[in-house]
């Protein structure tokens, strides 16, 4: 089937420009000022909406196998989907974990059958699993994913000698969460003892999770990693601190040291604990607003690549557990586009820089196969964004399986009204068509 889009502004490339879209199949086959109407099986007019590339969110985690009552890829990839992400890198601390090949195939087979967005994982790394590392198929992940800190099961990964031959064998991105357990656990005491375990707070949640714990583990990661000559990508930056380690000297395609902010860290600050409490429990922590204020500024120069959600669902009941029970994360990939226009909005962010660090820097850093960019020969993963459309998010929206967000009350003004999947219109006009899933992405050797 041919689809024409019509009457779009594109956002591609650093360029904002009017252009029509002929979708054939799964690929685009022309971009172009007037498609004639005649090669269409079936024309969409946008006038004057966004069209955007599909987001790429290269952190998320959907839960499955193993915590059906948080979220199942089926029930995060359709609220993905809605909020205009395409495709997306799920993360390996699930149960069980993806720290072998057989579980990663396991998990593959899962999306294959349930994934309406396109799907790849991240592999764990662990202290003992090296040699199952060295027999992956690299080209078909994105990345070795370690836990430096607030680890699952065996997942952290602690042992500097593991990490040291992993960048030198690995051919993917090493792709870690960069958290200092010792300072943060030494922290966690110092309070107990201050307060009592029964009396602390969400408030206490950034100085416990401290800067220091974060900037000590960047460092020294960021240290092995220019030693090996290795390949790493940090997730989820927070503080000011880590944020200058890194630079914007060479091209993206050229840097061996990359690195991601996520939506949580951008929108919320230590000040909004008072009001939204476990709700914003995160690691690492949302921190200050100076730390907030230096992360957009690293952002916008290029010293930061990518911006993520980290999507990490967790049940109502469990974040109204007292805060020493209550899980860290949130749910996410619904509302990023539309949090990110927001700040658009504001005056944070230009559209262009949303697409560039939401859709095309994770399909360069990652070496993503004909994804990412709105391009003649590309997947067509493509997403419609109508503007100046006021509505709230609230429960009645929500379409996460856990069944609240942090951003519950917000007024967003723009509305997602077609996704595209490889082609396929997965998404319009608030309706789904789960007829055909998502595919599994490709990596270029």
């Amino acid at each position: 089937m041919k689809i024409l889009i019509k009457n779009g502004l594109i956002v591609n490339e650093n360029q904002i420009f009017e252009s029509d879209i002929l979708v054939n199949g799964e690929l685009i086959e022309k971009i172009d000022k007037k498609i004639s109407s005649d090669y269409a099986d079936n024309i969409i007019d946008c006038e004057g909406s966004l069209i955007l590339p599909g987001i790429i969110d290269d952190q998320v985690h959907f839960r499955d196998p193993g915590y059906p009552n948080k979220a199942t890829i089926y029930s995060e990839s359709r609220a993905a989907v809605a909020g205009g992400v395409t495709s997306y890198f799920e993360m390996p601390n699930t149960d069980p974990t993806t720290t072998t090949l057989d579980r990663l195939n396991q998990k593959f087979d899962i999306a294959s059958k349930s994934s309406l967005a396109n799907y790849s994982f991240m592999f764990g790394g662990t202290n003992q699993n090296i040699e199952e590392i060295k027999k992956l198929p690299q080209n078909e992940i994105p990345g070795i994913k370690l836990f430096l800190g607030s680890s699952t099961g065996n997942m952290l990964v602690d042992d500097y000698g593991v990490i040291e031959e992993l960048f030198k064998i690995s051919k993917v991105p090493i792709v870690v969460h960069s958290e200092d357990d010792k300072i943060i656990n030494k922290n966690l005491e110092k309070f107990k003892k201050e307060y009592g375990k029964e009396n602390l707070t969400p408030e206490m949640h950034a100085k416990i999770r401290s800067s220091i714990a974060c900037l000590k583990s960047t460092e020294k990661i960021i240290s092995l990693a220019k030693k090996t000559n290795g390949r790493l990508h940090v997730f989820h930056l927070s503080t000011k601190e880590e944020a200058n380690l890194f630079d914007n000297q060479k091209e993206l395609k050229n840097k061996k040291i990359t690195s991601e902010v996520c939506i949580h860290h951008l929108s919320f600050h230590d000040g909004d604990y008072k009001k939204k409490g476990n709700l914003i429990k995160w690691n690492p922590s949302v921190k200050t607003i100076e730390d907030q204020n230096v992360l957009w500024g690293a952002l916008i120069s290029d010293k930061i690549d990518v911006i993520a959600t980290d999507h990490a669902p967790h049940t109502i009941e469990e974040k109204n557990r007292p805060y020493t029970d209550c899980p860290s994360g949130g749910p996410l990939v619904q509302h990023s586009l539309y949090v990110m226009y927001e700040h658009f909005l504001n005056n944070k962010i230009s559209l262009e820089k949303i697409v560039q660090k939401m859709c095309h820097n994770p399909a360069i850093i990652f070496n993503i196969k004909k994804r990412g960019f709105v391009r003649e020969g590309f997947f067509a993963d493509l997403v419609i964004l109508k503007r100046n459309q006021n509505w709230t998010i609230n429960k009645n929206n929500l379409l996460y399986k856990c069944g609240w967000s942090p951003f519950e009350g917000k007024k967003i003004s723009s509305l997602i009204t077609h996704t595209f999947i490889s082609g396929h219109l997965a998404y319009e006009n608030g309706k789904f068509n789960d007829n055909i899933m998502g595919k599994k992405i490709e990596f270029c050797s």
